[in-house]
């Protein structure tokens, strides 16, 4: 990606795309491959899906509005062809297209480490949750953690001298949970609390599994620290593997089943930890040179004159492929006869037409508000 400063009216074109519905990362920066700019996506998306009803673009409003409410908070609007994005997290396929910045965004330039864990974390797991977090800022490491209760909480207030971020699954400026307000300010103070979606926005369920990927994504690996074997901790370390990042387990007692999941996950192939320094001899020569992941199929798929038949053709053996059930979308290309352009551009339009959703990791499924 060519690295340059947006101006301000590309700032709101891209604020624009990505508030639109069905427009996840992948298909924002598909359309970028497509089309250019954002500007030129906005104005050619009615074109693609004008004979739907499904797609609704976000209005210029509501964009003035958002940047209007992030200069009364003060919070950096980042978009990830801008030389301050975080590059770690700029290597990810889905990396968001913006990020919402409160605090220093200079803590980006440097190596991180996530550490995340149990919400009813034990008084030994919050403990070993603030050694590391200590010892590995003391390294010269950011942490990073999602400000969730237990293992998050311990291991931001920790490493709030030397550095730490804190990624937040609703808006910006909405507090969640309400007894880290002071934490979450005094973060905001001394360090940096990022989020994709928009300010003001409420966070269910499926925000949070969302928000994981941009912990590992923002780190060179993640640390976990108890995690029942179904848990949302272990999503975070699934997405870490799947970027590329190394995964770090503290074992537990077999007994816990707060250290279930740790302990699966070094049995799984994670590497055993019991202090911050197993850690930083890990990625002893790894902390200079972010180790990107290889990129997936769509990342390879060149552009190419396409033919609006072949297109068609795809976008039914796409349909055929896809479920309910959101699948990558490295399988479909795989699964798929077209050439990757072909299917990259029929699947960009299934989702503009609704037909087809994009998922947290590049998956996608059918959709079921489709008619």
């Amino acid at each position: 990606m060519d690295l340059h400063e947006l101006s301000e009216r590309e700032r709101r074109d891209w604020l624009r795309l990505i508030r639109s519905e069905q427009i996840g990362p992948v298909t924002f920066h598909q359309l970028i491959k497509r089309f250019g700019s954002a500007g030129d996506a906005l104005e050619r998306i009615p074109d693609i899906a004008n004979t739907r009803k499904s797609l609704k673009l976000c209005s210029p409003d509501q964009v003035e509005a958002e940047l209007e409410a992030a200069d009364r908070l003060g919070v950096h609007l980042i978009a990830s062809s801008e030389p301050s994005y975080p590059r770690a997290l700029r290597a990810i396929s889905d990396a968001p297209p913006v990020l919402c910045v409160a605090g220093d965004p200079g803590l980006f330039q440097r190596n991180a480490i996530a550490i995340v864990g149990a919400r009813n974390a034990s008084a030994v797991g919050r403990r070993m949750a603030s050694d590391l977090a200590r010892d590995l800022g003391t390294a010269g490491l950011v942490v990073v953690s999602g400000l969730a209760r237990g293992i998050d909480g311990a291991a931001h207030a920790a490493s709030l001298s030397s550095g730490t971020i804190a990624a937040v699954a609703g808006g910006i400026d909405v507090i969640y949970p309400p007894e880290h307000r002071d934490l979450t300010e005094e973060i905001a103070r001394r360090g940096a609390v990022v989020s994709e979606r928009p300010i003001g926005f409420k966070p269910t369920g499926k925000d949070f599994p969302r928000r994981n990927r941009i912990i590992s994504g923002l780190s060179l690996g993640v640390i976990v620290v108890e995690a029942a074997v179904k848990s949302g901790t272990l999503i975070t370390a699934r997405y870490a593997a799947e970027q590329g990042r190394d995964v770090f387990s503290v074992p537990g007692s077999p007994l816990d089943p707060r250290c279930q999941g740790t302990n699966r996950l070094i049995r799984d192939g994670a590497m055993l930890i019991e202090n911050a320094q197993d850690v930083i001899d890990s990625l002893q020569g790894a902390t200079n040179v972010l180790r990107e992941p290889a990129g997936d199929l769509f990342d390879h798929a060149d552009a190419m004159a396409i033919d609006a038949d072949a297109v068609a053709n795809a976008r039914r053996e796409i349909v055929s492929l896809l479920s309910y059930t959101p699948v990558h979308r490295d399988i479909i290309l795989r699964e798929a006869t077209a050439a990757p352009a072909i299917v990259a551009d029929a699947l960009l339009d299934l989702v503009l037409s609704g037909e087809a959703e994009e998922h947290t990791g590049g998956r996608f499924s059918l959709s079921c508000d489709a008619n």
